[in-house]
């Protein structure tokens, strides 16, 4: 979710933009329209008067108008602005009770929605569109009219079953997207709605209830409605798109246990993936989750593919998102976990190490991934008996973690004791003892004479 970074001069607002216009605990309220934001860089001077003198009427379609064009540059934080501004002269030109008041909330509740992740604030709007639509239903007369508060409406139900996912604090029940449903027939009946759109909404609806299902722990209702988006895509002939359904449908089947099923959906996804687009991201994270979920199941011969979607998701991640993506590095400690598991520890440790420069260059030096690559490095090299190198690696990984989360942590403490029985080894007490006796030895010169060059300076280091 983007966060608003628009810094601008503020001004206190004027009786039309008043400042619960916009939505509860939302950044847009936390930044008033400047003049600069309100105005376009033209107009200054007279052309300023002229623009705070305009009718509240040409003001709404001017930032009516400037909503959409932002939006079409996907210029979300100053479309939704724009909205927010829409909504205040909506309620100005039209009145409290107008279809068009209740439009202009559904539809800054819909770009709260989709341009931000905001569940609380699309809520917040389309309840008060949702309030006022039976008003405007009753006083409609035309048939325009009517389909118009069928369309607002369905937007509406659309938003707050999406918002209500996003949030705990709306439940995530399905009775929106069911109602959703009942609209877009009745609208498909009066000819308000083309096949094409009918099908798009009906995925939409689909696709929000098998997630809703989902949470709901529903799984046989929760599949029903991923294998109508499955028909619904087939229709409209966008099969690429099925891989998303293909995906959600082996999570559902994992979730239950049925991992031969979930290869199996997984497997689908990743063939049309591949005729489609096999060196981008998704084709990699397709690959990956076939990784796992194969390297989970109990029957040996899965190993080897497991290996080789593990190989072919690193070469796609690598091309799509790079060698230094998080995506990419989390995906190669999978794969060396994978390794580590199948006795493979000499090529886990080669390219654990490769690795650590990458790490430290994406998370940071003191970092929870730098210090969990050491700590799985040394793991190893203890069990292979290299316990000088196991404690020089494990003693770094305890810095870190001992600053990251501190030396009371599960975590550090583990790690502590580990480096404490690595300790009492013989090669690495007597490396310590070594040491120890070095830097108590006393110093031979502790001056030297002024006529002795840096070149012949002698020490004991």
């Amino acid at each position: 979710m983007a966060d608003d970074h628009a810094a601008t001069k503020t001004r206190p607002r004027t009786s039309e933009f008043p400042a619960d216009m916009g939505s509860t605990n939302g950044p847009v309220n936390a930044s008033p329209p400047s003049d600069s934001d309100v105005l376009s860089p033209s107009q200054t001077g007279r052309g300023k008067k002229e623009f705070i003198m305009m009718p509240p009427e040409e003001k709404l379609r001017h930032f009516d108008s400037r909503a959409q064009a932002h939006e079409d540059n996907q210029e979300f934080d100053a479309c939704i602005r724009d909205l927010v501004r829409c909504v205040a002269l909506t309620r100005l030109v039209y009145g409290e009770g107008h279809l068009k008041h209740a439009q202009a909330h559904a539809r800054l509740a819909k770009a709260y929605f989709q341009f931000k992740g905001w569940g609380p604030q699309a809520q917040e709007h389309s309840a008060v569109a949702r309030e006022l639509l039976p008003f405007c239903s009753s006083i409609s007369s035309c048939r325009e009219e009517k389909l118009e508060v069928l369309t607002c409406l369905l937007s509406v139900h659309l938003t707050q079953g999406g918002a209500s996912l996003l949030t705990a604090k709306y439940p995530y029940h399905e009775s929106s997207f069911l109602e959703a449903e009942q609209v877009v027939e009745d609208l498909h009946q009066r000819c308000g709605i083309s096949q094409e759109e009918k099908m798009k909404t009906e995925l939409e609806i689909s696709s929000g209830l098998s997630r809703v299902y989902k949470r709901q722990n529903r799984p046989e209702e929760a599949l029903s409605q991923c294998a109508k988006s499955l028909q619904l895509l087939t229709d409209c002939g966008q099969q690429e798109r099925t891989c998303s359904v293909y995906r959600d449908m082996a999570a559902i089947e994992e979730d239950k246990g049925h991992l031969d099923r979930a290869i199996e959906h997984l497997s689908k996804a990743h063939a049309i993936a591949m005729s489609h687009s096999p060196e981008e991201l998704e084709g990699a994270q397709i690959s990956h989750s076939l990784a796992l979920i194969l390297s989970a199941a109990a029957e040996p011969h899965h190993n080897d593919s497991a290996g080789h979607y593990f190989e072919q998701s690193l070469t796609a991640y690598k091309n799509s998102a790079g060698p230094q993506d998080p995506t990419f590095l989390a995906a190669q400690d999978d794969f060396c976990r994978f390794l580590l598991l199948n006795g493979q520890q000499k090529r886990c440790v080669e390219i654990q190490r490769a690795s650590l420069t990458s790490k430290r260059s994406t998370f940071g030096d003191l970092s929870a991934e730098v210090a969990d690559t050491l700590q799985l490095i040394g793991s190893v090299e203890m069990t292979e008996g290299r316990m000088r190198q196991a404690h020089r690696t494990m003693t770094k990984c305890l810095e870190i973690q001992g600053l990251l989360y501190g030396l009371q942590h599960k975590k550090t403490k583990a790690t502590q004791k580990a480096v404490d029985m690595l300790a009492r080894a013989p090669e690495v007490a007597e490396r310590q003892q070594r040491q120890g006796r070095r830097k108590t030895k006393p110093h031979t010169f502790s001056f030297a004479p002024s006529s002795v060059s840096d070149g012949n300076y002698m020490s004991d280091s």
